[in-house]
């Protein structure tokens, strides 16, 4: 299934995939069930794009991004990646040399710039690890290259020796995004990177990954809950739900149109700067299903207020509702959902 825009190129396919945790008793340790956090998963990534991942806590966002990467081992399914050189590999299945190629092209900004940073390294030599593990630049061609990423994130070179433990959040996260950014990767996945800082600090660094994605060309994979900031920066949207994509659109076109029942209860949460603008929809009854014991059907119907017998019987495909949208749920072309007020 793919999920990609017309007239772009992908640079990553994701198909089916799947992250299952067992559940281990007694003193064997026998396998008992999993918990299934990333459920057959599939979206398409266009090159260039700002693609948001998004949904409530636990719903399996950071776990996809970490899969992608092979920071976590997938239990089945494929994440096809198109490398500079037009090779298409599978990272799901790559070998420990193809994955450390890979990663020279795909890298993570951490959510917690506290302690994503080795105290004890200076902010050269955090910048520097990747070009010297990689083996990509030494002597002098890696102090031009360490400074002059810091100087594109917005930071002093006379920072370099300093310790992370002497700046402060919104500086710490700008040293992450330069050791992700210094081995000059195609795609980024970004894990929450604005949580934890300040709203006014938060701003700042969103409008440098916009600078810098029209700077060198970057992808972005955007995961967050926050969909103030997916508004704003992404171009599409992919919504989670216990491990499950429920909904892939535009962004433009999830805001103002959702087509799948959770979405809409998602976006009733973002708070309108309006006193006159009065509480927009639903407020969802009930408790997010347990991935390791989820409901028959639809994951998301013991919640939903337009479930019918089909929705506790059968799990709905995601299927294409209108071009370029998908959305997992059987009534989709029926139900009318709003949006955020403009």
């Amino acid at each position: 299934m793919s999920t990609e825009q017309n007239g772009s190129s992908p640079i990553l396919d994701v198909e089916s995939l799947k992250v299952y945790f067992p559940i281990l008793e007694g003193f064997l340790r026998r396998t008992v069930g999993n918990v299934k956090a990333v459920d057959d998963v599939s979206f398409s990534l266009n090159e260039g794009e700002t693609f948001g991942l998004v949904g409530e806590s636990g719903c399996g966002k950071t776990t996809t991004g970490r899969a992608i990467l092979r920071a976590i081992e997938p239990t089945d399914g494929e994440v096809q990646f198109m490398m500079k050189s037009g090779d298409r590999i599978n990272t799901a299945g790559a070998d420990r040399e193809t994955l450390r190629l890979l990663r020279q092209e795909m890298q993570l900004i951490f959510q917690d710039p506290f302690a994503s940073l080795n105290p004890r390294m200076t902010v050269f030599d955090v910048v520097a690890d990747p070009l010297r593990v990689n083996r990509l630049a030494r002597g002098s061609e890696l102090e031009d290259r360490v400074a002059e990423m810091l100087r594109l994130v917005g930071l002093s070179v006379d920072y370099a020796r300093r310790y992370p433990h002497a700046f402060s959040g919104g500086q710490r996260q700008r040293i992450g995004i330069a050791r992700a950014l210094v081995v000059n990767p195609r795609l980024v996945i970004a894990d929450e990177p604005v949580s934890a800082l300040d709203v006014s600090v938060q701003a700042q660094i969103l409008n440098l990954m916009q600078d810098l994605q029209d700077e060198l060309r970057l992808t972005y994979l955007f995961i967050s809950h926050d969909l103030s900031v997916v508004q704003y920066l992404c171009h599409r949207v992919a919504v989670m739900y216990v491990g499950k994509i429920v909904e892939v659109s535009s962004t433009e076109d999830l805001f103002t149109q959702p087509r799948h029942p959770y979405t809409q209860a998602l976006l009733s949460s973002v708070p309108v700067p309006n006193p006159a603008v009065q509480s927009r929809g639903m407020v969802l009854q009930g408790e997010v299903a347990d991935p390791a014991n989820p409901p028959s059907g639809c994951y998301f119907h013991p919640r939903c207020p337009f479930a019918r017998d089909i929705c506790r019987e059968q799990e709905p495909p995601l299927k294409e509702v209108s071009p370029g949208r998908f959305a997992s749920c059987h009534f989709a072309d029926e139900i009318e959902l709003p949006g955020v007020p403009g």
